[in-house]
């Protein structure tokens, strides 16, 4: 099993498909990796030497931000609107959608599961 960026990513798919397990990466960026390393686009994760999975784990070290990192920064960005006040923080502190969806009916995602109202039943 490889290990790439603090992820197993599974043996028996194509390294392509593989590196959209890592946060950070998807079919895109994957892509780009790839063909920057010269790997086949058919090649499966277990044919892949040694050497092939260093120089993919140098790359994504180098070249993206993944894992953890990627995290943290989304998390601080998200702390920051929260601190400035701003409407986005304010939304985010109350656990309501943030994009301008609407909240009289769905939005159970961000809200959460619905609460009975004591009296409502008529």
């Amino acid at each position: 099993m490889a290990r790439i960026a603090g992820v197993n990513i599974p043996t028996a798919k194509r390294v392509v498909i593989a590196l959209t397990y890592i946060h950070g990466i998807g079919p895109k960026f994957a892509q780009e990796i790839i063909e920057k390393v010269g790997i086949p686009a058919d090649r499966r994760v277990h044919q892949l030497t040694d050497a092939e999975v260093l120089s993919i784990r140098e790359t994504i070290d180098r070249d993206y931000q993944v894992e953890g990192d990627l995290r943290r920064e989304t998390a601080m960005n998200i702390k920051r609107l929260m601190d400035l006040g701003c409407y986005r923080g304010l939304r985010h502190r109350r656990g309501l959608p943030v994009r301008g969806q609407r909240t009289h009916t769905n939005a159970r995602t961000r809200k959460g599961p619905a609460k009975a109202i004591a009296g409502k039943k008529k």
